[in-house]
């Protein structure tokens, strides 16, 4: 039960860059104690509001190849302002800059630009895996996951990409993203087209097709090229699509297994295209200069012939922006060992050490695999990079003390033998331990490195993490940022 004496309120933001629609949006989260008062205090956010929601904007773009950084901060600032909001108000949320946009020439500029005008913590990244994940949080997939016996796809279509992400019991069990998206094909209202993306065009080739920017095109030949691309990508996710032309249409690696999947939801703004009329001309086509809605639409229609239900979605084109901004924050808490001044710290890689019970009273063995995990790491980071990684240590249930001086003597040893040039070590642990670990290796490195220890996290390979700026000196926000899987 949540005692009301220790709950409190933070502030988050979600800002989405997408390949044709800019979002932002403003949320309260609340942080609940959930353990009694006998116990070490234990914080979760057990509550979300949406406080504001900007209008939906399209993406100002110089060009086809860079995004007009100007413009981006002039609507970041009008609606900071609308929102009532300043930025030392924010503690969590998450800048994404999403599809194709996050191939634009400035991309790496604006993500600097808007983690700099957004507030002290925010996430700033790109990623189609991420943005698939945060949209099916924000669609309802997650939540629908958890109610139902089975596995449940949320595809998100935007401008430039399908962003799918598989969920099942509340869990992400997978993500594979796809060059399918609204503002692939661009044209006017007679049918002549004004733009291709080379991505899809190398498989409309593969399909016998031939579309070239100043070529008239009729309504029957799109529609052809939307029932096609449907059927490719739902081809695939029933556990087919075998096809060569198909490497041309992913976004990174295609999914190692695909389960079964009972259910699927559509989001983005594809998503929101379903919901309105179908177009039955090419003026009605190329209403906001692409073919979009056709695709919507063929979308819907070949649906029916495979095994998924469909679902309708909470939110549809604010999906990935809300998830962003209410969903992406973790609270650490009751036991955390920290150091205000070093804090927050972004885009931080974790790398993972398996312990347990047994090895903890095997001196050697401690030793040997943290020096492995200690060389894993060198291998794999910048041993020059302050911090190179975050260590999260996994499987320990109990830990002596003196278990624990050997844990902080090997890692202290292996950590400055190996990152001597590193200020700061970052650890996690997933139980309540993190205080007197944190102690025990800060009194052995003696500020070289600082030491920061959290709690009640968990993380695996690949993931990164930001460390919000510390909430009543126990809590910190994180925000894990799930790559792979």
């Amino acid at each position: 039960m949540v005692n009301k004496v220790d709950e409190q309120w933070i502030t988050s933001v979600g800002i989405d860059l997408g390949t044709s629609t800019t979002k932002f949006i403003v949320s309260r989260l609340r942080l609940g104690r959930v353990s009694s008062t006998i116990s070490l205090p234990r914080y979760q956010i057990v509550e979300r509001h949406l406080l504001y929601a900007s209008p939906i904007y399209s993406t100002p773009l110089i060009n086809r190849e860079e995004i007009d950084t100007e413009q981006v901060s002039r609507i970041l600032q009008k609606e900071y302002e609308k929102a009532g909001l300043q930025m030392s108000d924010i503690k969590s949320g998450a800048v994404i800059i999403t599809g194709e946009t996050a191939t634009k020439r400035n991309a790496q500029q604006i993500v600097h630009l808007l983690a700099e005008r957004s507030g002290d913590f925010v996430v700033a990244t790109a990623g189609a895996d991420l943005e698939g994940v945060l949209a099916g949080k924000g669609s309802g997939a997650e939540s629908r996951s958890k109610k139902i016996r089975g596995v449940i796809a949320n595809i998100d279509i935007g401008g430039g990409t399908a962003n799918i992400a598989l969920f099942q019991r509340g869990k992400v069990i997978g993500t594979v993203t796809f060059h399918i998206g609204g503002r692939l094909i661009s044209l006017d209202p007679r049918g002549e087209i004004h733009y291709v993306s080379p991505h899809l065009n190398r498989w409309l080739t593969e399909k016998g097709w031939k579309i070239e920017k100043g070529q008239l095109i009729t309504y029957e030949e799109l529609k052809e090229i939307t029932v096609e691309l449907a059927h490719t990508l739902l081809s695939y996710l029933k556990g087919g699509g075998k096809e060569e032309a198909l490497a041309h249409l992913f976004v990174g690696q295609p999914l190692e297994k695909i389960p079964t999947i009972d259910e699927i939801i559509i989001s983005g703004g594809v998503g929101q295209l379903m919901l309105e009329q179908a177009p039955s001309s090419l003026q009605e086509v190329a209403v906001h200069g692409d073919f979009g809605p056709l695709l919507a639409h063929s979308l819907k229609e070949v649906s029916l012939h495979y095994p998924f239900q469909v679902i309708p979605p909470e939110q549809t084109v604010r999906a990935t922006v809300i998830g962003a901004g209410m969903q992406s924050t973790e609270i650490s808490g009751s036991t955390v060992y920290i150091n205000h001044s070093l804090l927050p710290i972004r885009n931080l890689p974790v790398l993972k050490l398996e312990l347990d019970g047994s090895e903890m009273s095997a001196i050697d063995r401690i030793k040997q695999k943290i020096e492995g995990i200690m060389d894993t790491g060198a291998r794999l980071f910048d041993p020059f990079s302050s911090p190179p990684f975050a260590l999260a240590l996994h499987g320990l249930t109990y830990c002596s003390y003196r278990s624990l001086q050997t844990l902080a003597d090997e890692l202290t040893f292996h950590y400055k033998k190996r990152f001597s040039e590193s200020r700061l070590m970052v650890v996690i642990t997933e139980n309540d331990m993190a205080k007197a670990l944190g102690q025990s290796l800060s009194i052995r490195c003696q500020g070289n490195p600082h030491v920061i220890c959290i709690d009640q996290i968990r993380v695996e390979h690949g993931d990164y993490i930001d460390l919000g700026e510390p909430i009543s000196d126990t809590m910190i926000p994180v925000v894990i940022k799930t790559l792979a899987f």
